[in-house]
């Protein structure tokens, strides 16, 4: 779980480094690095999305996904746990929450996160995972210094979420073909698109009741793919 630890790191220092700065940096500056931030997520999630994979089994997997995610409501489940953290340690901001369920959608969905936490997990080999720590630190320096603390505590949601996949890789290595990653690394693009849309303020979606559709994506590639 090498390329986790430093995941962490990266995540705990950039929100460090962001609250320090927030009252150095305008907030029209702040508001322009996030809205850049949601582009360059658009279109990461974009370039995922239309990779190779079968659209019938993407469609049913977001619409199934969502069902099981609605039911067990993941996104009010993960909202309460950022305001749990608020009203202890953050009382006064009002970003908190909207930090935590951002950055831990954020951090947590997407294929450097899947297949580098396999290559980690199954190989030894934290090269991707030491990327994605970069790209993480830096985009956690940006969300700190505009909506606070709560960035930070995604670091836990890195470290539970993507430590459990690195430590289940090696159990499913026979399993996780290719046609299966490239359907997980599609569907996962479209809930990147989600969180691209709710960085722009272009609407509200409920990226974290989807998650369940990359589980959803692997069962119905295994069947159909």
């Amino acid at each position: 779980m090498t390329g986790t630890f430093i995941n962490v790191g990266t995540v705990l220092l950039g929100s460090v480094a962001g609250t320090l700065l927030k009252h150095r940096i305008p907030s029209k500056l702040s508001g322009t690095v996030i809205q850049g931030i949601g582009l360059f997520t658009l279109f990461i999630g974009m370039k995922m999305a239309f990779e190779g994979a079968n659209p019938v089994i993407m469609v049913f997997s977001i619409l199934i996904g969502g069902i099981v995610g609605e039911a067990l409501d993941i996104e009010g489940r993960l909202e309460a746990v950022g305001r749990w953290f608020e009203a202890r340690f953050a009382a006064s901001d009002g970003n908190f929450t909207k930090g935590f369920v951002t950055a831990s959608l954020l951090f947590c969905v997407g294929p450097m996160t899947i297949v580098g936490s396999i290559e980690d997990g199954l190989r030894g080999n934290y090269q991707i995972l030491l990327t994605k720590a970069i790209m993480d630190g830096f985009c956690a320096t940006a969300f700190s210094s505009t909506l606070g603390l709560g960035v930070g505590l995604a670091a836990l949601t890195v470290l539970f979420y993507q430590g459990a996949l690195t430590l289940a890789a090696s159990y499913v290595k026979a399993f996780l073909t290719d046609p299966i990653v490239a359907t997980m690394t599609a569907t996962g693009g479209l809930l990147i698109i989600g969180i691209g849309v709710n960085l722009l303020e272009l609407g509200k979606v409920k990226v974290g009741n989807l998650l369940p559709a990359l589980v959803v994506a692997v069962v119905l590639a295994a069947i159909f793919g």
